[in-house]
């Protein structure tokens, strides 16, 4: 689990296509307090680690997740924010965020707004109906509270502060972002689902 408090900008610095993709992130996390098997969500997507150096890791990317996600997108010199797993007695100053994107939105329009950028995605029709004003979306693993909704559109506001310290301030309109639904909307539709 994470919080989508965004740590660490990592950078794509290998990328080897083996049957699964296997990438090397370099890291600014002191590696010798991450073991093997740790899970760290990378743009958001929940990855986990195979190898250790000094100042990188690297993990395996199954064909699976490369069609649900932006990853297949991944180049060499890319940043990408970071997240390590949620520890018992952690901040949880996001929301909860599991890690396992549902779908990839895409920016439609960026407009500063006072020091801020709003931002406009198109989500998946599908994925929509979870996604609703003064709720959480995780956004390239970022917790994010969204403004407003119409149809497949839905807006939120980026601080100078997140741009700053994550990706966001690298991305232009026509990106592809990976989008995790909030989980409390997911079992309140599947509630709703069921009871009809």
């Amino acid at each position: 689990m994470f919080t989508g408090i965004i740590t660490d900008v990592g950078e794509i610095v290998a990328l080897e296509q083996r049957g699964d993709l296997k990438a090397r992130i370099k890291t600014a996390y002191d590696t010798k307090g991450i073991e093997l098997g740790a899970s760290i969500a990378s743009e958001g997507v929940c990855l986990t680690v195979i190898a250790l150096g000094d100042d990188w890791y690297d993990v395996e990317i199954s064909a699976e997740t490369v069609s649900k996600t932006n990853l297949g997108d991944w180049r060499e010199g890319r940043p990408v924010n970071l997240e390590r797993a949620l520890k018992v007695g952690d901040e949880l100053g996001g929301h909860i965020v599991s890690g396992h994107v549902d779908g990839v939105a895409e920016i439609v329009a960026m407009k500063d707004e006072g020091d801020s950028t709003r931002f406009t995605f198109k989500a998946p029709e599908s994925l929509a109906k979870f996604i609703a004003p003064k709720g959480s979306v995780a956004l390239n693993g970022t917790s994010l509270t969204v403004n407003e909704v119409d149809g497949c559109d839905f807006g939120v506001n980026i601080i100078p502060h997140t741009k700053e310290v994550t990706t966001w301030g690298h991305v232009k309109v026509g990106d592809k972002i990976n989008l995790e639904i909030d989980t409390l909307a997911r079992y309140v539709a599947r509630l709703a689902e069921m009871s009809s």
